[in-house]
């Protein structure tokens, strides 16, 4: 606790004075030359690239897929309490963005090469239009997805 409350006190005497007083008994930082700044003893980095930096498109998509996780958190219990076609479509369309979501993060740290890459990320869009459009077609045209689960679980 002494050394929290000695600390604003060695922050207002700066970074200079901290190292060349007699908090030391020698310095921490020695250069060749008087000369010379001390080096520094932290740098920055950046873990995104330098044109993504800025972009709120990253922060939307990352809000999104939360959304819709939430959204299928709140789906489950509905389509077992009430179930109907809104809850059926509405499996459909977020099980799938989800799946795409999460298939094409797989797919952006796994795949190496920009060949690879844009033929996986054309494959998962692939993927993911034709599993919507079959649960959308099972949903029109058999018992939809809330009542097949419900047939699944009474076997």
């Amino acid at each position: 606790m002494a050394a929290l409350t000695g600390l604003p006190v060695l922050c207002r005497r700066g970074f200079k004075s901290l190292l060349n007083t007699s908090f030391l008994v020698r310095p921490l930082l020695a250069s060749r030359r008087a000369s010379e700044p001390p080096l520094a003893l932290a740098s920055q980095f950046h873990v995104s690239h330098q044109h993504s930096a800025g972009s709120r498109a990253a922060s939307l998509h990352w809000t999104s897929e939360r959304v819709v996780s939430i959204a299928l958190l709140g789906l489950l219990p509905a389509a077992y309490f009430c179930p109907g076609a809104i809850v059926d479509y509405s499996l459909a369309a977020s099980l799938t963005l989800h799946s795409h979501w999460g298939f094409g993060q797989i797919c952006t740290d796994y795949v190496h090469g920009d060949t690879q890459l844009k033929l996986a990320k054309a494959g998962i869009s692939i993927l993911s239009t034709v599993t919507f459009a079959g649960l959308c077609y099972f949903n029109y045209h058999d018992v939809g997805i809330c009542k097949a689960v419900a047939m699944l679980w009474s076997l």
